[in-house]
């Protein structure tokens, strides 16, 4: 198993704007240019778009599925886990990163950030919840770096 440089879970919702959902590619491909370990929940959206970046960089992207089937997870996951949880997997998103990121999203997103605060693990947000003590950006860039910075103060 490679080296990685930090454990990043990516929270964001099924329905997005194609905007989003580019970005978010283009966000993945840097993660997995930083050799970070990708977390999300396994499903369209955020999640496809997050996985679809990573796999095109040949990162590793774990999917965290709510159903007991492998095959119900998009396919550009890495990895698909089963849970047959529900939604109560997302706590597992935030339990297995030391940052998470949030991109767009409703109520379970706001599940996953909540379970991320808790933890005073730090939390990055992009054109996401505005949220107590997480950290706002309005770039790509900004949110790399952010995640990078956290990831210093982690260690």
């Amino acid at each position: 198993m490679k080296n990685f440089k930090g454990r990043i879970a990516v929270f964001g919702g099924r329905e997005i704007t194609e905007e989003i959902y580019n970005d978010t590619v283009k966000i993945g491909e840097l993660m997995a240019e930083k050799n970070w370990l990708v977390f999300c929940g396994g499903y369209g959206g955020v999640m496809e778009a997050i996985a679809k970046g990573v796999s095109n960089k040949n990162g590793v992207c774990i999917g965290i599925l709510k159903e007991k089937e492998f095959d119900q997870g998009n396919s550009f996951l890495t990895i698909p886990i089963s849970t047959g949880m529900d939604i109560s997997r997302n706590c597992l998103l935030s339990y297995n990163c030391e940052v998470g990121v949030a991109i767009s999203g409703a109520f379970g997103t706001l599940s996953e950030i909540a379970y991320t605060l808790s933890q005073d693990k730090p939390l990055i947000s992009y054109k996401s919840w505005d949220i107590k003590n997480s950290i706002k950006v309005d770039s790509i860039n900004s949110l790399i770096e952010e995640v990078e910075n956290c990831l210093i103060k982690s260690k």
